[in-house]
């Protein structure tokens, strides 16, 4: 009997999106810390399943939720916080970043075309660092993005990213932020943003 055709949704990884195979949906989870991901019986379910939150798939489905913890220390209300989003379908990005103590907008970028989440992610917190840097303001900044952090730290954008014409402002944007890292130094912590006890970003563009 021939097996039964899947569908995977990655919420979380290298690339979000829904794939046809396992094999392009374990390209996108391998390596990626905290991948989200989840096969369904027909592409209907998955486009459905993919325009909810994974917490409120995995919960529907029947499996224990993350218990949240009451005694989690909150966030830091003195800070910014960056968020990027990225279109599945026309392969869009942009990113922006807020002043968590009013709630007002700082920065929005983009959309930029080609992109992905992760280059979104890492531009926010560099976008962030220079605009502290320039007020000498030493503001904490919370992202959602372990890779971004990653990335910051390194001062180097791992990306698997292909550069075509179509992209080349991004890419440009990408190298004058890893030429800043390289020329710059800053004490404001980058910390990653708690979702399970904390509940989503207040940069979110809310659009899972």
């Amino acid at each position: 009997m021939a097996k039964k055709k899947k569908f995977y949704v990655v919420w979380k990884g290298h690339k979000r999106g829904i794939y046809p195979t396992w094999d392009a949906c374990k390209k996108q989870i391998d390596g990626f810390q905290g991948a989200q991901y989840k096969s369904f019986e027909s592409e209907s379910e998955a486009k459905d399943a993919f325009s909810k939150r994974y917490s409120q798939v995995i919960t529907k489905g029947g499996k224990k939720k993350a218990n949240i913890n009451p005694n989690a220390t909150p966030p830091t209300k003195a800070s910014v916080v960056v968020d990027a989003a990225w279109n599945t379908k026309s392969g869009d990005m942009e990113y922006q970043g807020f002043d968590f103590r009013n709630g007002n907008l700082l920065f929005k970028k983009g959309p930029f075309r080609d992109g992905t989440n992760n280059i979104g992610e890492f531009l926010a917190i560099v976008h962030a660092l220079a605009l502290l840097k320039k007020h000498d303001v030493n503001l904490p900044i919370y992202t959602d993005s372990r890779t971004a952090m990653a990335w910051v730290r390194k001062k180097k954008a791992n990306t698997k990213i292909e550069w075509t014409a179509n992209n080349a402002e991004l890419k440009e944007l990408t190298e004058r932020a890893e030429e800043w890292l390289k020329n710059n130094t800053y004490t404001n912590p980058i910390l990653k943003w708690d979702t399970k006890n904390w509940g989503e970003n207040p940069a979110d563009f809310g659009r899972k």
